[in-house]
């Protein structure tokens, strides 16, 4: 694939599969409507048309912005075609954060999804000079819109359309001059430890990343793919465009991302790519089921549950799995894990990972139990995705892996994880000091800590600016505690603090709709979730769950006390990056006052703060914060 590029990949899958196979599906209105490889082509050729008849120049820059749709693989291949380079943004940023990615991008045009997209754009379009012209897919509410800017998905199209008319020829050519040391794509970084950064990807760089990950985890074109997790996400990215292209498969859209799962299980796709958070919900929503159905479904759990994990555990140890164990879990199967994994739509998963972060080991094991053959990947943007990931039989729970085909790994000195491979980035985007920081003597220094065991698998230990010091010396790597934490179905967010103290302390944030029904089974009146976290019952409570994860843990990783968080962690409050990462130094700076209590004899501290809402309104917390021992 030295040469391949999208509208290469594009082009030869219209003309070996025409209108004979579907590309992509959307649901609208309840019915899936699919669109063929061939009207893919047209699509893209007239979009990118339209676009340069707009003023789009070769390296121009273009956002997307949106939920998932048809149109915004439109976008991004068009774009391309165009001349210009994609990049993908999160949905739901504030138009502040917009406004300061597009300028750090020098952004020249935004495809935004809708009214709400456009508003944000318009709401801060005069700091953006560079600014010149909006398409918008969905004009629902736009109809006395009378922006100079604004353009529709359709008129561009018809454009297009126009200008290929005029010009025959023209695009064909432009498909055989395509290099795959073209740039492809600007990707944005997690921003989980500073600014997300533009890294600058080639055709190279992803779609040899695509083959090499194929040569381990093959797809087919006869693969269905889901797409609703945000495409600012390179690892959407890289699966429903890169993939997809790469291997033929088809890619469906759900009708909106309420309904994302219940789509999911309609399509029953081959390919699933999550993020750790998204598996975890997954598996709590799997508990909660549980707590709330029969007696006798109950039953049924309990009894075959632990003979799942039993031979989870065998086969993610390497172990053989006895004779006896298999007939159980054939039992087991037919009983229970058949009918869970239909529910939960992963009935023909057959490439199902998890990457972005780590996955504790106990949402690993359960998925394993269940039957779904879930592997570890690590990877970062700048390298293109994936570098690492578990091969079928060598699945290890405590591992991503080994080395794509083409990748080097390297520990360096100080215990960081450096890689090689043709799919580093070509840098950040107007960023060449950074740039030149994340290479080392030829190695991309990821800023991970990790090590590689004597099976040559890799080791993920946490980022190496999150590795921290007791007051006594011992190191401990937080994300370690806070998966074990997590994987009670009532806590939804943990965040390990101890950095020169004298133990480990947690910020816990509760599941509120799991953790309220325990309060009404148990009589405690409760109106919001500040007021619920008040409950000194609930903390007791939660203490009891928090105390059976720690004796899990190794002694020098246990939690001493913890806070009980009076809210959510929140990504519009910086607490958290867009795709669901913890930003330590902002947490530990924003509850400071509470993490000073954790290592005093204090039990409670008063709040009474005032939250700034995204839609410019505020409201006032009054509450008081549990503070528990467990030790």
């Amino acid at each position: 694939m030295d040469e391949a590029t999208f509208l290469k990949l594009l082009k030869a899958n219209a003309d070996r599969f025409g209108d004979g196979k579907a590309a992509v599906r959307t649901k609208s209105h309840g019915i899936w409507k699919s669109t063929s490889w061939k009207q893919y082509y047209e699509k893209v050729k007239h979009f990118a048309l339209g676009m340069n008849s707009l003023g789009l120049k070769k390296g121009d820059i273009a956002a997307i912005i949106g939920n998932n749709r048809a149109t915004t693989l439109y976008a991004v291949i068009g774009t391309q075609a165009a001349g210009g380079v994609p990049v993908c943004l999160h949905q739901d940023s504030t138009a502040a954060e917009v406004a300061a990615l597009l300028k750090q991008f020098d952004v020249k045009y935004v495809i935004a999804e809708d009214q709400e997209q456009v508003d944000k754009i318009l709401e801060v379009r005069n700091e953006l000079p560079a600014l010149g012209g909006i398409i918008f897919c969905d004009g629902r509410g736009m109809r006395r819109y009378r922006d100079e800017l604004l353009n529709s998905f359709d008129e561009v199209l018809r454009i297009g359309g126009i200008n290929d008319g005029d010009n025959p020829g023209l695009f064909e050519k432009r498909i055989a001059d395509g290099s795959g040391d073209d740039l492809a794509m600007l990707c944005t970084t997690s921003g989980s430890t500073a600014t997300p950064r533009g890294a600058m990807l080639t055709f190279r760089n992803v779609l040899g990343m695509a083959e090499s990950l194929n040569q381990v985890d093959a797809k087919r074109t006869s693969d269905e793919f889901v797409s609703f997790l945000p495409m600012s996400w390179f690892g959407e990215q890289m699966t429903s465009i890169v993939s997809a292209l790469a291997e033929g498969f088809a890619v469906n859209f759900p009708e909106g991302p309420e309904t994302a799962m219940a789509d999911l299980r309609e399509i029953g796709p081959h390919i699933i790519f999550f993020p750790p958070r998204v598996w975890e919900d997954i598996a709590r929503s799997v508990q909660v089921r549980i707590m709330e159905t029969t007696p006798f479904k109950k039953f049924m759990y309990r009894t075959f549950m632990p003979i799942g994990e039993k031979v989870a555990e065998l086969r993610l140890a390497g172990k053989p799995v006895p004779l006896s164990a298999k007939m159980l879990y054939g039992v087991a199967h037919i009983c229970l894990f058949r009918a869970l994994r239909d529910r939960l739509g992963l009935s023909r998963v057959r490439s199902a990972m998890t990457g972005g972060s780590p996955l504790g080991d106990d949402f690993f094991k359960f998925f394993h139990a269940i039957g779904v053959n879930l592997k570890q990947v690590y990877g970062l943007t700048e390298v293109a995705g994936i570098a690492c990931i578990h091969k079928d039989g060598d699945i290890r729970g405590t591992t991503v892996g080994k080395p794509l085909p083409g990748t080097e790994i390297m520990i360096s000195e100080e215990g960081e994880i450096l890689l090689k491979n043709n799919g580093i980035c070509a840098g950040y985007y107007n960023d060449s000091q950074a740039s030149t920081a994340a290479m080392k003597n030829g190695w991309f220094r990821t800023g991970d800590a990790g090590r590689l065991d004597q099976d040559g698998h890799l080791v993920v230990i946490d980022r190496l600016q999150d590795i921290m010091r007791l007051a006594d010396g011992a190191s401990f790597a937080p994300q370690l505690a806070e998966s074990k934490l997590k994987f009670s179905p009532y806590i939804k967010e943990a965040v390990v603090i101890g950095s020169g103290k004298p133990f480990l302390t947690a910020l816990i944030c509760i599941e509120g709709f799991l953790t309220g029904k325990w309060a009404g089974d148990n009589k405690i009146a409760f109106t919001t979730y500040s007021d619920l976290t008040a409950k000194p019952e609930v903390a007791d409570f939660i203490a009891a769950e928090l105390a059976k994860a720690n004796q899990e843990l190794p002694e020098a990783a246990r939690i001493n006390r913890f806070a009980l968080l009076y809210k959510d962690l929140d990504a519009d409050e910086n607490e958290l990056t867009r795709t669901g990462k913890v930003r330590r130094a902002e947490v530990s700076e924003r509850y400071r006052d509470i993490i000073e209590a954790l290592y005093t004899k204090a039990e409670t501290v008063p709040i009474d703060i005032t939250i700034d809402l995204q839609d410019g309104k505020s409201t006032r917390i009054v509450s008081t914060v549990h503070l528990r021992n467990l030790r």
